[in-house]
């Protein structure tokens, strides 16, 4: 597998190329992250980002280990950081590459020679080796100094005084415990500890302060490794939250290089599924307690809807069957009133629900495991169908938030002013775009889910709940094709009233890409003639080549870039910013419409890699892009279910 191309930035002291971003996890909610040159720009990155209760409750606990070479009186800091008022420190210009290959990798020319930083995140524990080669003609000295935050992810820290702080001292060993709320820091080295507690002032993370977000904060040291190096040595400072791995430095960089190396499928598949393959990896946490589906980097959490439109791109097209029941089972013990959560905090507190669509993409899920393997029937009767009948029940019923069953037989979600569609971005408490009342991708996930319920029970031996769910499909099916066609656009409406008739009765004709997922889910919503009109309507108005945006140009709410501050991007999140997860939609109703239309089949794998190549972050994939060309990428660096889903329909629409 060793022609697979890793990615890398010849970056020869240019500080713009060394912008991009780059992303290492440790398959239990850990993570590191930062700009190709280490110079910060949200208060996210970090160098060990440490998850406390495995995959949440994430702490930025190492912000930074900054590096200096000394040689024949000659200083060279290799860090780059941006303090006020004045150009970043000058560390970046000694860089000249960095890589991920498979592990985050800097060059740096220094001292007539070149040093080489390399850091590995032990798999499934908080803790980071660090280590640093000198390729040079003579002797240096390198001189660490960890910088300390100490604080959850979405903080920032400030000088207090002092750190309150308890330090042991072993040989080869320095722990420091500078926050009593939180675990132990614990070094392990091979230098000289020389201890100088103290704040750091003033780091700026400019990508904050875009956002309209406080971007300035101090980090706290308590002192420096010092290590004599001979040309060719190698020295490691391993950083870990209060306990270190057993295993030596060597053996734990090694560990993850060879995981992810083994997400390679190899060279007999395409390069964007290798390398979508490997960019997948960063979002499974199945090495955690309770195994998650981390939905994007840096500051998203574990979600509900996030996870079940990523997972079967991140598990079932790599086989991982067993470890997507797992995830499933762990969003199965947070149901409650028949939903599936959509968030599950970072800070532990209790689970959010407001989210229709999270669980209606169960039961496809559900059916999705059932198909890939046999030996899920276990998993099946014991566990996904009681959980899928609850859930049926309590939507026929009536659940919270407005949620129901009508009497046309579709579902309703949501009262005015709610957003419970994955169209819920709100500013100041106000929904933007609000769609409650019947909208379009509702009703193909729910007849979606009342035939994979069907299906499902009849398997697991329930005929009576197989008989209603599918005359729960049929009705629904019947009262879509009645209320949602728009003769006068040739286009579905978004969403529609409840009610079907007299003056309360509505329709929002607004053309979106609301109707492409519910084509996608249920094909049979939809006359041939009606699916092809549809996707030639996307085309035209809706696609570009980072993704497909969230409402037409010719919309007069169309907001064509993703910028500014909260505010700002909210409003533009889904009037009119493109969304790379939704091309996988657009595969699967492409494949169904024109099954052998090579043309536009191949049209769709150029989309994809198209999309590939807009990143953030190296080798991953981003939330959004601008709707306006050139389609600038934006949102978090990394997203789930844009590396999932582009994955699936490279594997399962397209058979690459």
């Amino acid at each position: 597998m060793s022609d697979f191309v890793w990615p890398a930035v010849r970056v020869d002291g240019d500080l713009e190329r060394a912008r991009l971003e780059w992303v290492h996890a440790n398959g239990a909610g850990a993570y590191a992250s930062s700009t190709v040159a280490r110079l910060h720009t949200r208060r996210y990155h970090g160098l060990l980002v440490a998850a406390l209760d495995p995959p949440r409750k994430r702490h930025v606990v190492v912000s930074h280990v900054d590096a200096t070479v000394r040689s024949d009186g000659v200083v060279s800091t290799l860090a780059t950081h941006q303090f006020p008022g004045v150009p970043p420190t000058s560390g970046f210009r000694l860089l000249t590459h960095f890589a991920m290959d498979p592990l985050p990798r800097w060059t740096f020319r220094v001292a007539g020679g070149e040093i080489e930083n390399t850091i590995a995140l032990a798999r499934g524990a908080n803790a980071v080796v660090t280590r640093y080669t000198w390729n040079g003609p003579k002797p240096i000295s390198l001189e660490l100094r960890p910088l300390l935050a100490m604080r959850s992810f979405h903080e920032l820290v400030h000088e207090h005084g002092a750190m309150v702080q308890r330090v042991e001292m072993r040989q080869n060993e320095v722990s420091v415990k500078p926050v009593p709320a939180l675990p132990r820091v614990v070094f392990r080295h091979r230098g000289i500890f020389v201890g100088s507690p103290d704040w750091w002032r003033l780091f700026e993370y400019l990508a904050e302060q875009t956002r309209g977000l406080d971007f300035q904060e101090d980090l706290w040291t308590p002192g420096v490794f010092r290590h004599d190096m001979q040309p060719g040595q190698s020295v490691h400072l391993v950083c870990a939250v209060d306990q270190p791995p057993e295993r030596s430095p060597e053996e734990v960089m090694q560990e993850s290089a060879d995981w992810l190396r083994s997400c390679d499928p190899g060279p007999d598949r395409p390069w964007c599924v290798r390398s979508l393959m490997v960019a997948a990896d960063a979002f499974r946490a199945d090495l955690a307690p309770v195994p998650g589906i981390v939905a994007g980097y840096p500051w998203f959490g574990v979600w509900g809807r996030h996870a079940l439109v990523a997972l079967p791109g991140l598990y079932l097209t790599t086989g991982k069957v067993e470890q997507a029941r797992q995830v499933v089972a762990g969003l199965i013990r947070h149901i409650r009133d028949g939903l599936v959560p959509n968030r599950l905090p970072d800070d532990g507190s209790p689970a959010e629900y407001h989210a229709v669509d999270a669980t209606l993409l169960l039961f496809d899920t559900a059916r999705r495991l059932a198909e890939a393997n046999g030996s899920a029937e276990p998993f099946l009767t014991s566990t996904l169908l009681p959980a899928l009948a609850g859930v049926f029940s309590a939507l026929m019923a009536g659940t919270r938030d407005g949620i129901r069953v009508t009497e046309e037989g579709l579902l309703a979600a949501g009262e005015l002013g709610t957003s419970l569609t994955w169209m819920d971005a709100r500013v100041g408490g106000t929904a933007v775009t609000s769609r409650s009342g019947l909208p379009i991708e509702v009703q193909g996930l729910w007849t979606r889910a009342c035939s994979c319920l069907a299906w499902l029970a009849e398997l697991g031996g329930d005929l009576q709940l197989a008989s209603q769910a599918r005359e729960a499909c049929d009705r629904a099916r019947a009262s879509f094709r009645t209320r949602f066609w728009c003769d006068r656009t040739g286009y579905p409406y978004d969403v529609v009233s409840v009610e079907s008739s007299g003056e309360a009765a509505w329709a929002d004709a607004t053309v979106r890409p609301n109707a492409l997922l519910a084509l996608a889910a249920d094909p049979e919503l939809f006359t041939l003639e009606q699916a092809r009109t549809v996707l030639e309507r996307v085309e035209r108005e809706l696609l570009t080549t980072a993704g497909i945006r969230t409402v037409s140009p010719h919309d007069p709410a169309y907001r064509g870039r993703y910028a500014g501050n909260l505010v700002d991007r909210d409003a533009a999140y889904h009037q009119g910013t493109a969304w790379p997860y939704l091309v996988g939609a657009y595969a699967q109703a492409v494949r169904r419409a024109w099954p052998d239309d090579a043309n536009r089949l191949s049209a769709v794998r150029a989309l994809v890699e198209g999309a590939l190549g807009n990143i953030l972050a190296l080798g991953q994939v981003p939330e959004v892009a601008d709707g306006d060309a050139p389609h600038r990428p934006n949102g978090c660096v990394a997203h789930a279910a844009s590396v999932g889903e582009l994955l699936r329909a490279l594997v399962e629409d397209l058979r690459l």
